[in-house]
């Protein structure tokens, strides 16, 4: 058996695949402590099977420990080695600002203070060393400065193509300071644009300890129980040893976001719809990203929480939309959503556990697309009281009645990701109208066709087991290894032999980190014409033909900027090898059976309609309905109809 356990901001999500089917389950999030939380989820997928858990041979697990550790700054005490006259680059960062017209807007603040900045007496350039290593006196300044510090952080000027400065500094502090964590740039980011790469390093050491200590509560909770070793979800879409995961923490920052773009991908070529804007909404927030061919995208970097991270991601766009979203009223008489939250305690005032705040989740009550007498994922019922009484000071603000509330919080939730799905698609030129949405998150189906109406995309794909998604495509993803080189190859020195010997030297790194010579290799090329600051990444073969490279290139750039120049000298700057064994198959996934039907009035466009509820789903749906899935609910508004097929994966269209 095949076990993914994904951590939410409100709930964790199980999913089990068995011999016989896939087995789903949620418990509550618990954010002291996640793998508390965890094992909880995994008790309640075994027990609705009759299983123990030495039936499972594969526990792979997402989380959020490190993406919540950065944005709220809680990371351990971190040192940075640097080359001398450059220990201030991660305060220095770049000149670009997130708002434009906001001259006083700061970025974060760094993670390491001036007085834990270590400059180390050394000095490289591009064809080798200038200046060599000054160990005692390196040795003298960590003494110094290091003594109170969890974490040190190494990158120097040129780690990235000369590496043994940068061991041979990790080797003093490992003799000097043997507690402390070390993570070296070349190791963890190994790219040029010494910005970059000096500001993901920071981050993989100042997360690196706390992750360590959850991984190891947790990998003694399921020694404990009779799992085996948990692999980790890494923030590029592939799994990986918890040791791996524990010794680079920058890793795993989109940890969770990952897993449900990889599942989401996955379901959408089953359903045969392989390309699909992917909208995973859960408690606390909403994921956006885009499949292609039946894969997840994928960047070489991006920032979280303010702060550069030069690794291989999934594409994901967050904003604060998801069920648990608080509603309030702007000083302007507005009324907005989110970005702060309800989360898992106290959660939504319908949950009955002490929310006193209006949420997304109690609107959708009010609204009757969910109801009182529908069992939710936990074990929690929902209280229409307790919505009523939430959202009745917020109407009184407003000037509004209750049901004109509630529908105004579930359509400005709704314009909210509508904003999202533009960003990862019409700003980047994609017309979503050619794609499917693929909505999945335990409140991702109740939003899917109105956030299509307002894109006027014409078909929603819901996923049977679209309420943990996310743990799904943990059983599903590969085992994967991802490297990167920093290899600047122009003119008569963009030849075959030398691309492919660059790829050889990492994939050969790769197998034997997995262990196996049988895995699969897949490279891709930052490409850039010359005298230009910034590459496009584009997929090639190990060996590539070097015009092939050039005309998908060039394709790529008109793609994306409008035009091609056939006739500039072509730039290869960095080569990105992911070496793969394949994850679990979810062909054997059972579909949902129809439980059972009834009637409930519900608000459409503000008129009440007497509506089909249906408990799961075999056959067609014709709105207005709502299908109650195992650990979801699919709204289908008036003019949407739609068919199940045998994976019970619902794909609806517009009449």
């Amino acid at each position: 058996m095949l076990l993914g356990v994904d951590v939410g901001g409100t709930f964790t999500d199980a999913a089990l695949l068995t011999p016989d089917g896939l087995v789903t389950a949620k418990a509550p999030s618990t954010p002291r402590d996640q793998s508390e939380g965890v094992l909880a989820a995994v008790s309640a997928a075994l027990d609705a099977v009759g299983a123990s858990a030495s039936q499972v041979t594969r526990f792979a697990h997402g989380m959020t420990v490190g993406t919540n550790a950065l944005l709220e700054g809680k990371v351990a005490r971190t040192a940075l080695l640097a080359t001398e006259g450059f220990t201030d680059l991660e305060e220095l960062g770049r000149q670009a600002r997130a708002e434009l017209y906001r001259l006083c807007a700061g970025h974060p603040p760094p993670l390491v203070p001036p007085e834990l900045r270590v400059p180390v007496p050394e000095r490289t350039g591009p064809d080798g060393v200038l200046r060599a290593l000054d160990e005692s006196r390196l040795a003298e300044r960590v003494h110094e400065r290091c003594e109170d510090v969890e974490a040190a952080a190494v990158c120097l000027l040129w780690g990235f193509r000369h590496r043994d400065h940068e061991r041979a500094v990790a080797a003093v502090l490992e003799r000097e300071l043997p507690d402390v964590h070390v993570s070296t740039s070349h190791e963890t980011a190994g790219v040029f644009r010494e910005y970059e790469r000096c500001a993901t390093t920071v981050v993989d050491a100042a997360l690196s300890p706390l992750l360590r200590r959850y991984l190891e509560r947790l990998a003694q909770r399921a020694r404990d129980a009779g799992l085996p070793e948990p692999e980790v979800m890494l923030s590029g879409g592939g799994v990986a040893s918890a040791a791996t995961a524990a010794r680079h923490g920058s890793w795993t920052v989109l940890s969770g976001p990952a897993g449900g773009a990889v599942g989401a991908a996955r379901s959408a070529e089953r359903a045969g719809v392989p390309d699909v804007v992917c909208l995973d909404m859960g408690g606390t927030s909403c994921d956006v990203s885009v499949a292609v061919g039946g894969r997840a995208g994928e960047t070489g970097g991006r920032e979280v929480g303010g702060r550069a991270l030069a690794l291989p991601m999934v594409d994901v766009h967050t904003i604060g939309a998801g069920g648990g979203s608080v509603a309030w009223r702007d000083p302007g008489g507005a009324l907005r959503v989110g970005p702060r939250s309800a989360g898992a305690e106290p959660g939504p005032a319908c949950y009955g556990r002490g929310g006193q705040e209006p949420t997304v989740t109690d609107a959708n009550l009010l609204l009757g697309y969910l109801g009182s007498e529908s069992p939710l994922a936990g074990g929690v019922e929902l209280d229409r009281g307790a919505a009523e009484r939430a959202l009745g000071a917020l109407a009184e603000s407003l000037g509004l009645s209750l049901e004109e509330t509630a529908a105004g919080i579930v359509r400005v939730a709704g314009a909210e990701m509508a904003r999202a799905v533009r960003v990862m698609t019409v700003e980047r030129g994609i017309d979503p109208r050619e794609l499917a949405l693929l909505a999945f998150g335990g409140a991702g189906p109740l939003h899917a066709c109105a956030i299509a109406d307002e894109l006027a995309m014409r078909r929603v794909v819901v996923p049977r087991a679209s309420g943990v998604l996310s743990a799904l495509g943990l059983i599903v993803s590969e085992r994967r290894r991802e490297l990167v080189a920093s290899e600047l190859l122009a003119g008569d020195a963009l030849r075959p032999d030398a691309v492919a010997g660059a790829v050889e030297r990492l994939a050969a790194q790769g197998r034997e980190e997995l262990g196996s010579d049988d895995a699969a290799v897949r490279v891709r090329y930052d490409l850039r014409y010359a005298g230009q600051a910034f590459e496009i990444t584009v997929p090639g073969e190990p060996e590539p033909d070097v015009r092939e490279l050039r005309r998908a290139f060039d394709e790529a750039h008109e793609k994306r900027y409008g035009y091609a120049d056939p006739d500039a000298t072509l730039e290869l700057v960095t080569v990105r090898v992911a070496v793969a064994l394949p994850g679990g198959d979810v062909a054997s996934a059972a579909a949902a059976r129809e439980e059972s039907s009834a009637q409930r009035e519900m608000t459409f466009d503000g008129e009440r309609i007497q509506a089909e509820v249906l408990r799961g789903l075999t056959g067609e749906v014709h709105g207005p309905a709502v299908c109650e899935l195992p650990e979801a609910t699919l709204v289908v508004p008036p003019g949407w109809s739609g068919t199940t097929d045998d994976d019970g994966t619902i794909v609806l269209e517009r009449d």
